[in-house]
């Protein structure tokens, strides 16, 4: 029987990082194929994306993958814990022997109890938690310190991005009774560092060369098939720029009513009033989400939730998909034929626009291909258009 080991991803866009990820998930994992599920046209912090999930993935099955998934927006535009959940749940679906993900920490032990705890709260940890909110501490902060006040060393898995997400994975798992394997790769450079130094790049930095125009630091970020699919787009204007849907997004704020804004994910504590009142004055995506931002409201919290009232997604419509078990192929390569066919033995894969139809969250997802095909500049019916990709 062929071993599958399962990574979640976004590749905004594709690096030499996320290459030597794959490589090294291959062989820890022993596994005989690699599969994807990736973020489609927005990504976690709730930006568009800077290339097309068609792209992205063609990027990743060029560079080390065997098959990539798309992970639709009610999934990808969400805290770490339903990014997790949503991802872990296509994994489990498809059968996925192993998931493996970078963490600043490769020990499985602790990543583990964190997961527990947090999984399973006990009422000493509910206790401090509340304790540190009311005091004032943002919510991050406080959720760190108290778990590591009940498990040594949660604390600061906690304080660092890839080992908060691999905890939320575990999490994930343990919620869905998942028994893959968890195989970590140590990450080796920082997740958002701005300057393209050292082997392994930041999708951070990367994007902050692409976006100013310095294609000698981009080409030597990626691998050279990655490269050629990003110059390619460029050439052909078909790159989304983080400003690109500004103007749609300030318009949509400033037209919802107060039961749009009270439908919206997450909107509790004020923060919908906060983003309504910042988007009267701001004029870019940006001013708005500086001004509505406050310690008890994060810049992440506010752009998800700005992103979420431009694609019209509401907390009852998230709350009715909690689990993305009807997994869809964008592509994979040919030599991968038969996982393919072994995964389809198992459950029903997506390719088609008339299975697209069927699917409960493909209403929101084509909105969202449809608004960043606005910002790429172009035109609507990418997602019922997007055939099977094969390399």
């Amino acid at each position: 029987m062929s071993r599958i080991v399962g990574v979640i991803a976004e590749y905004n866009p594709f690096h030499l990082g996320h290459a030597h990820q794959l490589q090294a998930a291959r062989e820890a994992a022993k596994a005989d194929y690699v599969v994807v599920v990736m973020s489609s046209c927005f990504t976690q912090r709730g930006d568009a994306a800077l290339l097309s999930p068609h792209e992205r993935a063609r990027m990743a099955l060029s560079c080390g993958a065997d098959a990539v998934f798309a992970l639709p927006a009610v999934w990808s535009v969400r805290d770490a814990e339903r990014f997790a959940l949503g991802g872990v749940s296509a994994l489990h679906t498809l059968g996925c022997d192993v998931i493996s993900f970078g963490s600043e920490s490769a020990d499985n032990a602790p990543l583990m109890a964190a997961a527990r705890l947090l999984e399973a709260p006990d009422d000493a940890f509910q206790q401090r938690l509340t304790a540190l909110t009311d005091s004032g501490a943002a919510y991050p902060a406080a959720l760190a310190a108290a778990a590591d006040a009940i498990v040594p060393g949660a604390g600061a898995l906690l304080s660092q991005p890839n080992s908060t997400l691999a905890v939320c994975y575990l999490r994930a798992m343990l919620r869905l009774g998942s028994h893959m394997e968890i195989c970590p790769i140590p990450r080796a450079s920082a997740y958002h560092a701005t300057s393209l130094t050292g082997a392994l790049p930041s999708a951070t930095a990367l994007r902050g060369a692409i976006l100013r125009g310095d294609w000698r630091s981009a080409e030597a970020a990626m691998p050279p098939a990655a490269f050629a699919i990003l110059a390619d787009c460029a050439a052909q204007g078909q790159l989304h720029r983080p400003d690109a849907l500004d103007t749609a997004l300030l318009a949509r704020l400033r037209t919802m009513s107060t039961d749009e804004y009270a439908a919206l994910p997450d909107a509790s504590e004020g923060i919908e009033l906060r983003l309504h009142e910042a988007a009267q004055s701001a004029c870019t995506r940006e001013d708005l989400l500086l001004l509505a931002k406050t310690r008890r409201y994060p810049y992440a919290r506010l752009s998800r939730l700005a992103t979420h009232a431009l694609l019209g997604i509401t907390h009852d419509a998230l709350q009715a998909q909690p689990l993305y078990d009807t997994p869809w192929l964008l592509g994979f390569r040919q030599e991968a034929r038969p996982l393919i066919s072994l995964l389809s033995s198992r459950t029903p894969l997506l390719t088609r626009a008339s299975d697209l139809e069927a699917a409960p969250w493909f209403p929101t997802e084509r909105r969202a291909w449809d608004l960043w095909a606005l910002g790429a500049g172009l035109p609507a019916g990418t997602a019922k258009g997007t055939r099977l990709l094969t390399l």
